[in-house]
Formats: structure tokens, C-alpha cells, sequence
């Protein structure tokens, strides 16, 4: 069983994916909520699911992150310690971890091992979710560390796709290769048809009245707008570079990123009691 929560201040979509034989379960990219402008976090948003967890009574397996996210702030530490659970990612996360951690200037302490979760997932692995079996692919490209999580008929696809209105994930953060990108999502479309196909984000495409995140494999094969079949890896490279040339940088980027790459922990408080994030200037 899938059941969808849907933050609207960072369109990202969670999940709790459940066995209902064995009502063993997996969350998979939560959210903590977070204010910029006056630095205030809040559980509102991983609050739900909670709540949602301990309605059904579930008991959580997992906590699962798609790769390190750069618009919303990780509520796994906080889900975790509630409910238990392994915090599991992809093994290229030391990659991510070593960008940033230079672009952050972290000193020694920040190891930069993946050490911050419980599992690293290598293409092809393998786990269980109670009596569901589940898979991995490394789908690299919009991060070197995106993975898709198949479980089931259903595959978790993080920021690889959106809707098929609305097209592909941008590939121009550090480490992010188009070329990859459309590898990664032909390896997704080479799926069986009906798979189920769970995004993290939507953004309503023009013209579109409500927010969407469920899609199938044929559908997004007949009808993405970026990468529909017949669209060859050259097009693609040439339409998500030239697209991705005009976005702007996002809104949470830097504060997500530092906390993300950390497993979701935040950084420890100074001497004053007070935690801070940094902002490194002009460097992006």
C-alpha cells in the first residue's frame, strides 16, 4: 500500500509504503518543515505521517532518502528517533558529501564516509519491507547519488521525472550530468509498462488545475514532454542544458544541502545554545 503526503511549500511528495500483511512499512523522503526567513524549523509536515504510522499501525523498517535533497530540509533523524527504522541511501552520497563539504569549508569532523546513515545502497541491492521484496537502481544524473527504489509493481523515482506534462529533472547541480540523466531515466522507462512511478515533486504544469505525482512507465514512454520515446540522448542533452541554463538556483539549496548530506542531522549547537547553518558567499 501507498499512501502520498504532499508538502506545497517545497512540492515534495513523501510516502509510506506498507506491507498490509505484515504491516511493516518504509518512509521515503520526508520532510522537516523550515522557515528561511526567521531560521525556524517545525515537524508539521513529518507530524502527518506520523500520525498516519501510528493510525495503521505500522512499524517502520525503513527511512529512505532518493538522493541528498537541495529544496527541502530531511525529517528522517526526527522520524527515526520516533519510530524507528534504518536510514538507508545511495553509496554515491560521499561523492555529494565531498562537494559540499568543501564548498562549506566542514572541517575534520565532517568525515564525508556516508557514516551519517544506517545503509548505503549499491546498484542492485536488495531489502525487505516486511513480506514486500524491494530493489535498487542507481539512476544517477540530476545527483551522482540519485537511486529509485522498486517495490513491488511501483518504483520510487525521486527527481529523476516529473509528470509527463511537465518533463525531467534538472541536471545542472554539482556533479549532475544530462548525458547520465537520460540514461538513468531509460533505464526507469525499461521497467514493465504498467510500473507504478511515485515522483517526488510537482509543479503543476501550465494549464494543469491540481498537483500530481502517479504516473506508469507507458505513460511517461508515450507522453514526457523531454524524453518521450523517439527522443534521442543528443536532444535531450541539448534541451536540459539549454533549460537548465535559464533556472534559477533554488530557494533552499544551501540549507538544505548542509543538513541533507548529514543524514538530515542538524548541526550541533554553539557554545551559545543556538545552531547555525552557513551561507557561503558568491560561490554558487
Amino acid at each position: 500500500m501507498v499512501r502520498a503526503f504532499f508538502d506545497e511549500q517545497t512540492n515534495t511528495i513523501s510516502y509510506v509504503v506498507s506491507d498490509p500483511a505484515t504491516r511493516h512499512a518504509a518512509i521515503i523522503d520526508s520532510v522537516l518543515d523550515f522557515d528561511q526567513a526567521s531560521g525556524r524549523t517545525a515537524t508539521t509536515s513529518a507530524d502527518a505521517i506520523m500520525a498516519y504510522v501510528e493510525d495503521e499501525a505500522l512499524t517502520i523498517d525503513w527511512l529512505l532518502e532518493t538522493h541528498a535533497h537541495a529544496d527541502h530540509l530531511s525529517a528522517a533523524p526526527y522520524l527515526q528517533q520516533k519510530l524507528g527504522g534504518k536510514l538507508g541511501i545511495g553509496r554515491a552520497i560521499t561523492q555529494v558529501q565531498d562537494v559540499f563539504g568543501q564548498l562549506l569549508n566542514a572541517g575534520a569532523e565532517f568525515v564525508r564516509d556516508g557514516s551519517e546513515f544506517d545503509r548505503l545502497f549499491d546498484d542492485g541491492d536488495q531489502f525487505e519491507i516486511g513480506g514486500l521484496q524491494a530493489s535498487v537502481l542507481h539512476v544517477p544524473g540530476h545527483t551522482p547519488a540519485d537511486m529509485a527504489f522498486v517495490i513491488g509493481d511501483s518504483a520510487f523515482v525521486g527527481d529523476t521525472l516529473f509528470m509527463p506534462d511537465f518533463g525531467t529533472a534538472r541536471a545542472d547541480f554539482p556533479g549532475g550530468d544530462a548525458r547520465q540523466l537520460f540514461r538513468s531515466i531509460r533505464r526507469l522507462l525499461s521497467l514493465p509498462p504498467q510500473t507504478r512511478l511515485f515522483l517526488c515533486h510537482d509543479y503543476k504544469a501550465p494549464g494543469r488545475a491540481d498537483y500530481e505525482w502517479e504516473t506508469t512507465v507507458i505513460a511517461q514512454r508515450e507522453a514526457n514532454v523531454h524524453v518521450h520515446d523517439g527522443i534521442d540522448e543528443d536532444a535531450f542533452v541539448a534541451m536540459r542544458q539549454a533549460r537548465d541554463a535559464t533556472l534559477a538556483v533554488p530557494r533552499l539549496i544551501l540549507p538544505s544541502i548542509q543538513v541533507n548530506i548529514r543524514g538530515g542531522k542538524l548541526p550541533a549547537p554553539e557554545a551559545n545554545g543556538i545552531r547555525y547553518l552557513r551561507i557561503p558567499l558568491d560561490a554558487l
